[in-house]
């Protein structure tokens, strides 16, 4: 799949590059997530009924405030998904909007899937004019060669990568660390996600009374974790953290009713949460013909 819509809210304008839906999870879902036994076995009987199930997104998302244009986590690149993403340079273009112009980047955690499209194989600055902003405790984890160098062989690959990454913007004085609510952005607040993992960061907009909150990979398998908040992925670093956050978070969205923009959830990837039972379901934004035209360029 490779979809770009342009939503005009009242929070902002925000393009929405659905680079490509990927099964990640879904062949084996006893190896990608864990749960009490009843209730992953629920998942695999589910399973059996739509194969569709544990679909799963890769997305990134552009926001224009009119004075500045933000990327919120870049997408894969070519460092993961074996050649089926790298698609957000050119639907951006398609968008009319092009990379150069982009101002900032916020990542919320330094996941290949998340800062591939940061860079190319050949260490060249995707957003040559961007300034990178991540967490501190993110980038001083994935970017230490002593964490590295002891952390497991089938763990190597995503340290190496994600400084491979790194490197171009830290060598051309790009790459911006936080360590607590500092002001980055205008009507931008910094929220902690804890769980996945070490510096897991999630970037709340603010306009005219309505929110949207970036949440990065507090929610995997969307049609699991929202009924079932208790269940982890093994991607998190900190299982028992990464579901505290999530019966933290949830009830407070939901109540709230904070429109959400989730990386992995089904194409278009934003939508708002209503309770449902014991847990909870997920809204998609309804799209409209008046919603997809081009927004315009940033007053600079």
């Amino acid at each position: 799949m490779n979809k770009l819509v342009v939503l005009k809210s009242r929070c902002s304008q925000i393009v929405i590059a659905a680079v490509a839906v990927l099964a990640i999870l879904l062949a084996r879902p006893n190896a990608a997530l864990n749960g009490t036994k009843a209730t992953m076995d629920g998942v695999v009987e589910a399973l059996h009924e739509d194969p569709h199930l544990l679909d799963v997104a890769d997305t990134g998302f552009l926001v224009n405030t009119g004075k500045q244009l933000i990327l919120v986590d870049a997408g894969a690149g070519t460092w993961w998904g074996g050649g089926a993403m790298g698609r957000l340079a050119g639907s951006l273009r398609s968008a009319g909007y092009t990379p150069e112009e982009v101002d900032i980047v916020l990542v919320t955690h330094l996941h290949s899937d998340h800062v591939g499209g940061l860079t190319t194989q050949d260490g060249k600055r995707v957003f040559p004019n961007a300034e990178v902003y991540v967490a501190k405790a993110e980038s001083d984890f994935w970017l230490s060669p002593e964490i590295a160098a002891k952390a497991p062989k089938d763990a190597q690959r995503s340290f190496q990568s994600a400084q491979a990454i790194a490197a171009p913007y830290i060598k051309a004085g790009k790459w911006r660390t936080f360590s607590g609510s500092e002001s980055i952005v205008d009507g931008m607040q910094l929220v902690p996600l804890p769980g996945h993992t070490p510096g897991h960061t999630g970037y709340e907009f603010s306009s005219k009374g309505q929110k949207i909150l970036f949440w990065g990979d507090t929610v995997h398998a969307l049609r699991v974790q929202l009924q079932h908040p208790e269940v982890t992925a093994i991607f998190d670093l900190d299982q028992t953290a990464a579901a505290a956050t999530r019966h933290q978070l949830l009830p407070k969205l939901a109540s709230e009713d904070v429109l959400i923009a989730g990386p992995h959830m089904n194409f278009p990837a934003l939508g708002r949460l209503r309770k449902e039972g014991s847990g909870y379901s997920w809204a998609p934004v309804v799209f409209t013909d008046q919603w997809v035209e081009h927004a315009p360029s940033p007053q600079k």
